[in-house]
């Protein structure tokens, strides 16, 4: 339709809400959520129709970047997870950013954080620690990656 503002990335959040939301109230044999997921859909209606594309647009904007941030903290840590075998990761003591090392060697290393150039000593990772590294990582991050 002419001068409407159609779908959008967060239109079809919004459905795939209204879709789990109407699963779920089948699973748990609820009424009230059988009733709730009728709101994610009218809201979907009402941003199809709208004739005011601006606010729409400025919404999408708006769902977007949180959207992009919480994907890219995801991927973050899947790539994270994916280094394990070649890579150790540290935190810095006293700015707090991750730097990573590579596995292998051993001994100690001298490592300094490229962001305030504190220098540490550490143990050099080695391959033995890679099922701990492994384990510890993902009891880490289990909890975010169901938030």
């Amino acid at each position: 339709m002419t001068g409407r503002y159609g779908v959008d990335q967060l239109s079809w959040a919004l459905l795939v809400i209204s879709i789990l939301i109407s699963i779920l109230s089948r699973i748990l044999d609820s009424q009230v959520l059988a009733m709730l997921y009728i709101i994610p859909l009218g809201i979907v209606l009402y941003r199809m129709f709208s004739k005011d594309i601006s606010k729409r647009y400025q919404e999408n904007i708006k769902f977007l970047n949180k959207w992009n941030s919480i994907k890219r903290k995801i991927n973050n840590r899947i790539q994270r997870i994916k280094g394990l075998k070649y890579y150790k990761y540290y935190k810095c003591s006293n700015c707090k950013q991750t730097l990573r090392v590579p596995r292998g060697g051993k001994g100690k290393i001298s490592i300094t954080c490229p962001k305030c150039q504190t220098v540490m000593i550490k143990k050099n990772p080695n391959a033995k620690d890679k099922f701990l590294c492994i384990f510890f990582l993902l009891c880490y991050f289990l909890p975010y990656l169901f938030y």
